[in-house]
């Protein structure tokens, strides 16, 4: 039977576990969307177009920097359970073993069939892993493909990296003041404030640093990517114990979903103008506009998905606990076996209405399926995530405040 809580500075926050789990879902589906969209990826769709654009921008401003948010108080929660060393070990055990494990076993079916796809690769998969595994550099077309790489697992990377952060923070300034400041961040995001001035951050973070440092998930020169989710990680652990804000999300998440969803049009509006078109003059004026409509679209999604599942989702259940505990391997595991499949698809020539519905429940039963068999071997277990061990029956998750990613 489930049980509703309402959520105050010590209860349990089930509700950001199901903004996680439903977050990587929707990953999952962006990821499938990559293969028809025209912007570049592993693979791609002979059917590939702009047409499904419109749908993927409704997440791609948001989905990201919410995970790292979710995550950021996770880590409070369980920075409070032990000393930062047991945490710091504990951390990089969940997380390194995993990485490493996916850039040896995991990731390599992604560049593999990529080459393949765009260079016309002839060589045998264990050819291409022998060039992958001496970090070969000679797959190039506009750019050169890094070998070896870590794909889609760049979030567990930058994840272990802001963990430290926050652990020698915490060493450093000691559990209460980490509160005092949790507070005070708190009482500053009360009102108008909780809305504005997280939205103008990100924004500003987007016109200074966007043009200048552009995506590369390759975490030595990421710095825009870097001043967006670092800050937003340890807003999470600051906040998490804050009853009155949490309160305060769940008050304004319709605005802040109205407020998310006008973004988004401004963003759609904007990717469909020709801006060859405008004037250096009229670019100058509009670039910063559509960033500041970028910041508000994305922390009020943030703001909205946080507050809808506290009014809705505050609950505990089999289906939580499943789920908190599938949703890291699921991660690991889906992007290959979208590529994998996708590829795999191409002979068939399905109409794309019927192929990416395929392929997501594809994806998502190979996940599901793997995790099944993960959690039953005690050795393979942390390679995905798990903790060590046998698998006992998931009642035993019962209590976690957030999700342990």
């Amino acid at each position: 039977m489930q049980a509703r809580t309402q959520a105050g500075p010590a209860d349990r926050l089930f509700f950001l576990d199901w903004v996680r789990i439903l977050a990587f879902f929707v990953l999952i589906a962006y990821h499938v969307g990559m293969y028809y969209v025209s912007w570049d990826w592993h693979v791609k769709s002979p059917h590939a177009g702009k047409g499904p654009e419109p749908f993927m921008l409704l997440s791609a401003p948001w989905r990201l920097t919410l995970l790292f948010f979710v995550a950021g108080a996770a880590s409070r929660f369980m920075l409070e359970k032990m000393s930062t060393l047991s945490f710091l070990g504990r951390r990089s055990m969940r997380l390194l073993l995993p990485l490493i494990f996916g850039m040896l076993v995991i990731v390599p079916p992604q560049p593999y069939l990529e080459v393949v796809e765009k260079l016309g690769y002839a060589g045998s998969y264990g050819d291409f892993m022998r060039l992958y595994l001496r970090g070969y550099d000679g797959f190039c077309r506009e750019d050169c493909l890094s070998l070896p790489t870590w794909n889609h697992l760049w979030f567990v990377a930058y994840l272990w990296v802001y963990t430290l952060v926050l652990g020698f923070g915490m060493a450093l300034l000691g559990t209460a003041r980490i509160a005092r400041i949790g507070q005070g961040a708190a009482r500053l995001l009360s009102g108008w404030r909780l809305i504005v001035l997280p939205a103008l951050f990100l924004a500003l973070m987007h016109q200074l640093l966007a043009e200048r440092f552009p995506s590369t998930h390759g975490l030595f020169d990421d710095w825009h990517n870097h001043a967006t989710y670092l800050p937003t990680f340890l807003l999470g652990a600051l906040v998490a114990r804050s009853g009155t804000l949490w309160q305060a999300v769940e008050a304004r998440r319709r605005s802040a979903l109205a407020l998310a969803l006008a973004g988004w049009m401004g963003i759609v509006l904007w990717f469909s103008l020709d801006h060859d078109k405008h004037s250096a003059e009229e670019m100058a004026v509009m670039v910063p506009l559509i960033r500041l409509v970028y910041g508000f679209c994305a922390w009020g999604a943030i703001m909205a998905a946080c507050g809808f599942a506290r009014r809705y989702l505050n609950t505990d259940g089999p289906a939580r606990r499943y789920l908190t505990d599938a949703v890291f391997p699921v991660y690991i595991a889906h992007q290959t076996l979208i590529v994998v499949l996708a590829h795999s698809f191409q002979p068939l020539s399905l109409a794309p209405g019927l192929e990416a519905p395929l392929l997501m429940a594809l994806t998502a039963a190979g996940s599901f399926a793997l995790y099944e068999a993960v959690r039953r071997v005690a050795l393979v277990r942390p390679l995905f995530g798990l903790r060590y061990g046998t698998d006992r029956p998931h009642a035993g998750t019962r209590g976690r405040s957030a999700s342990t990613l």
